[in-house]
C-alpha cells in the first residue's frame, strides 16, 4: 500500500507541477503585455519590395475578395506585388482573378500542403523581392499594414508578426476563437515583446526577409510551417517582432465541427515540435544561452487556454466535494487539496480577464461564454483525434466576404 500511495503522489506531484508552470508561464507574460507600447521608427529609409503570398486550397468563395482588397494597401504600386497561389480552384475563379492587377501562380499536388505552395510558388517568381508578406486565403488588410510592416524593417528587424484579428462575430464559436486570439496576442506576443523575447509567428499576417524565408521553408514539409519556420529562424538568433497596429482581419470559426479540425491540427502540429526540438533547445539554452529558442520550444507543450482553465476547475470542484463528504479519506489520500487547485483556478482566470481586450466585454461576449463548457468538450475531442493530424493536411473552409470597417 506504502508503495501505491508513494507512486500516487509521484503522480500528482507531477500533474500539479505541469499545470502551475503553465499558469505561471502565461501569468508572466500576460502581466507584462499590458506594459507593451507599439514602437515606430523615427525615419523610413527605404521602402522594400513586397511579395505578398496568397496560397489557398479550393478558396473560390473568398479568394476574389481577398485579392481585390489586398491591392490597395497604401504603399508604392512598384513596391508590392500581390501574387495568389491557387490549389484547386475552380476555372471561373481563376478567370476572375487574372483579370485583377496580381500574379497567379497555380500549383497541384497530389497531397495538398501550405508548405509546398509557398516553396513551390517561390521557386517560380525568382527572388526580386525584399520581404515575403504571406496572408492566409481569408485574411484582409488594412491599407496601412504594408507601410507598417517595412517600418519595422527599418528598425532593424527580419522577421515581423502583424496583428491578426477577428473579421467576423457572427457566432458563439467566433467570439470565442477571436477572444482566444486576442488573448495569444497579449501572452505571446505583447508580453513575449515588452520581455525582449520573440513574437509567436501565426503564419498569415507575417512578413520576413525573404531570402531567409525562400531558404528557412525549403527545409520545411510540414502542416505547421509557421511553427517550424518560427523555430529554425529563432535558433539562428533571429528576433521576431511584433506591430499590434498593422491590422490583419481574419475569418473566425463559426462551426464546432470546423472548430474541432483546426484545433486538432494546431494541437498535433505543437507536441510533435516540442519532441523533435525540445533536447536541442535545451542544449541551446544551457551552452549558447539561447533563451529565445527554448521558450519557442517550451510554448509548444502549453496546453490550449480553454483546457487549462477547465481540467483546473474540474479538479478544484471534485476535490472540493471530496473533502466535504469524505474528509478522513481525502487527507490521506492526496496532497495537494482543493486550496492548491483552487489557487491555480484563480491565478489562471485572472490572466485570461486581463488578456481579454476591453471591447469584448459586452452581452454577445457573456452569451457566448455560456458555451465555454461545450468549447471544452471540443478541446478534449481534438486532443483524442490528433493522431496523424500532423502529417496530413486539414482544410478549414472560409465563406465570410463581409466588408471591413476600417477605422
Amino acid at each position: 500500500m506504502s508503495t501505491l500511495y508513494f507512486v500516487i503522489s509521484v503522480l500528482e506531484g507531477v500533474f500539479y507541477l505541469y499545470f502551475a508552470l503553465a499558469t505561471l508561464y502565461i501569468f508572466i507574460y500576460a502581466v507584462f503585455g499590458l506594459f507593451y507600447r507599439q514602437k515606430h521608427a523615427k525615419t523610413i529609409s527605404n521602402q522594400r519590395k513586397f511579395a505578398v503570398l496568397i496560397p489557398g486550397y479550393k478558396e473560390d468563395e473568398v479568394i476574389i475578395h481577398v485579392a481585390e482588397e489586398a491591392v490597395k494597401q497604401d504603399y508604392p504600386k512598384d513596391k508590392y506585388e500581390v501574387i495568389v497561389i491557387a490549389d484547386s480552384f475552380k476555372k471561373s475563379t481563376l478567370d476572375a482573378l487574372r483579370k485583377l492587377p496580381i500574379t497567379v501562380v497555380e500549383v497541384v499536388f497530389e497531397v495538398s500542403k501550405k508548405s509546398k505552395a509557398l516553396n513551390k510558388c517561390m521557386e517560380e517568381i525568382g527572388d526580386d523581392y525584399d520581404v515575403a508578406f504571406v496572408l492566409d486565403a481569408d485574411n484582409v488588410m488594412k491599407p496601412d499594414v504594408l507601410s507598417k510592416i517595412n517600418e519595422a524593417f527599418d528598425r532593424g528587424f527580419v522577421a515581423v508578426q502583424g496583428h491578426r484579428t477577428a473579421k467576423n462575430l457572427n457566432t458563439s464559436v467566433a467570439i470565442l476563437d477571436a477572444m482566444s486570439e486576442e488573448i495569444n496576442n497579449h501572452i505571446f506576443r505583447k508580453g513575449h515583446r515588452v520581455l525582449g523575447m520573440s513574437s509567436a509567428l501565426i503564419g498569415s499576417g507575417m512578413g520576413i526577409d525573404y531570402h531567409l524565408f525562400k531558404s528557412t521553408m525549403a527545409t520545411v514539409d510540414s502542416v505547421g510551417e509557421d511553427k517550424e519556420v518560427e523555430l529554425k529562424i529563432i535558433k539562428n538568433g533571429v528576433k521576431i517582432e511584433y506591430v499590434n497596429d498593422a491590422l490583419i482581419f481574419d475569418e473566425k470559426t463559426q462551426k464546432s465541427d470546423v472548430f474541432v479540425n483546426q484545433r486538432r491540427r494546431w494541437i498535433a502540429a505543437q507536441l510533435s515540435y516540442f519532441k523533435e526540438y525540445f533536447f536541442d533547445g535545451l542544449k541551446q539554452f544551457l551552452f549558447k544561452g539561447n533563451v529565445d529558442y527554448f521558450d519557442k520550444v517550451l510554448q509548444m507543450v502549453q496546453p490550449p487556454r480553454i483546457l487549462l482553465v477547465g481540467v483546473l476547475f474540474i479538479i478544484t470542484a471534485v476535490l472540493w466535494l471530496f473533502e466535504i463528504f469524505f474528509p478522513g479519506l481525502a487527507s490521506g489520500l492526496y496532497y495537494f487539496s482543493s486550496r492548491y487547485w483552487l489557487l491555480l483556478f484563480a491565478v489562471t482566470t485572472f490572466t485570461l480577464f486581463i488578456s481579454i481586450p476591453r471591447r469584448f466585454y459586452n452581452k454577445k461576449t457573456f452569451k457566448a461564454m455560456l458555451y465555454i463548457p461545450t468549447g471544452f468538450v471540443l478541446m478534449l475531442l481534438s486532443l483524442l483525434k490528433i493522431k496523424g493530424a500532423s502529417k496530413k493536411f486539414i482544410h478549414t473552409t472560409h465563406s465570410h466576404t463581409d466588408s471591413i470597417k476600417h477605422n
